[in-house]
């Protein structure tokens, strides 16, 4: 019987997937592998290990995984673990990137009860228990993180009103985390994701003190019906109002 804690079977798994998918990585690279093949395998791979292991671990706990079939019983659960096996397979299947990530969280009576993001290429692991410091950049002009290949027009609007600088990367959770780190301050998107692009690096975030909400400020919700959950801001809780009141004018508050 496991003595693993939820939150340590969450950081386990990201790491543990996260070895895994570097190891297939180099070797398909080192044999030849067309990149869709490299990323085919790499979905695959992760998916078939965290799935075993909640199987085995957890086999009362319904899942929402990107690269699983819809799980009914999770409409009616108090438990759901929300995963994303490989966030960013566009970057896993491009030699050298490391701006990739695996994410596993638990979504437990309407709050995250655990969390993990790893970021495999680089060697880092952030998680709920314990939640990474919040760190203190001493930036004079904050940067604001977005997609490698375009910039969502709700970042658009909150970098210019804000002044800030651009950074890009490539998957939800690298940019997600590159926030948590201090690289960047603010990560607004509205280009459309799903729960499982999320829910662990929200998790991970909101442990770590930083504030997390929809782009209208209204709260992000997990284990709802519908898996689409199209937007998020992500930032430093002094730059959440004035970057919401970039998008909804200057008479936005957030509830007390």
């Amino acid at each position: 019987m496991t003595t693993e804690t939820d939150a340590e079977l969450a950081t386990r798994l990201a790491v543990e997937t996260g070895r895994q998918l570097v190891e297939l990585r180099d070797e398909l690279f080192s044999m030849g592998a067309a990149y869709w093949e490299v990323m085919d395998s790499g979905d695959a791979l992760g998916h078939r290990f965290i799935a075993d292991e909640l199987s085995r671990l957890r086999p009362d706990d319904p899942v929402l995984d990107e690269e699983g079939r819809e799980d009914p019983r999770r409409f009616g659960a108090d438990r759901v673990w929300i995963i994303d096996p490989l966030d960013g397979t566009r970057e896993y299947g491009e030699p050298g990137r490391h701006d990739w990530a695996v994410h596993v969280a638990l979504w437990e009576h309407g709050r995250f009860g655990a969390g993990a993001v790893s970021l495999p290429a680089a060697g880092l692991v952030f998680a709920t228990d314990p939640a990474p410091p919040m760190p203190d950049t001493g930036r004079d002009k904050p940067r604001i993180i977005t997609s490698r290949y375009r910039a969502p027009y709700a970042a658009v609007l909150v970098a210019n009103a804000l002044e800030a600088d651009a950074v890009r990367l490539g998957s939800a959770g690298a940019k997600a985390m590159a926030v948590v780190l201090g690289e960047a301050d603010l990560y607004v998107h509205d280009g459309g994701m799903y729960q499982w692009d999320s829910a662990a690096p929200v998790a991970v975030a909101r442990a770590a003190g930083f504030f997390t909400s929809r782009i209208d400020g209204s709260p992000l919700v997990y284990n709802e019906r519908d898996p689409w959950l199209p937007d998020l801001l992500i930032c430093r809780p002094e730059l959440a109002e004035p970057a919401l009141r970039a998008l909804w004018g200057d008479d936005f508050r957030l509830p007390a």
